[in-house]
């Protein structure tokens, strides 16, 4: 993640995700807030974004879309409870930023069978890759 302007845009839209369910849950306000700290965003930008919509910035590497989409995978888990608004959404936000359905079904399931939803960075790059051969 390069510029400034990208990584409030991502923010942005992991805030919009998280609230996709009508509330924001403690875990998921968490999970945004050392997403944020990860970023070098400062608290009151982060609270900022709470309030407001900023413009959308297309990630240009998949590498970065990739981690992108499972940060946001990672806050659709973190409040333990897997809403149909979100999982519709994940999809529809995976495919904006052109990534695999495949790789991207892979993912989630891997995550729902895993019992922390975690899981190591090799298994999330490789199931992209198989999709590319």
């Amino acid at each position: 993640m390069n510029s400034h302007k990208e990584k409030i845009s991502l923010l942005s839209e992991m805030i919009a995700f998280a609230v996709i369910d009508g509330e924001l849950h403690d875990r998921e306000y968490d999970f945004l807030l050392l997403i944020s700290e990860e970023l070098e965003i400062d608290k009151e930008i982060f609270l900022e974004l709470f309030n407001k919509r900023n413009e959308h910035i297309i990630i240009k590497d998949e590498f970065n879309r990739i981690i992108h989409f499972y940060r946001l995978a990672l806050l659709m888990h973190c409040d333990g409870v897997l809403h149909k608004r979100e999982k519709i959404a994940i999809h529809e936000m995976g495919i904006t930023m052109g990534l695999n359905p495949f790789a991207m079904n892979r993912i989630l399931k891997l995550m729902e069978e895993s019992p922390s939803q975690v899981l190591a960075p090799e298994k999330i790059i490789c199931a992209f890759q198989e999709q590319h051969n």
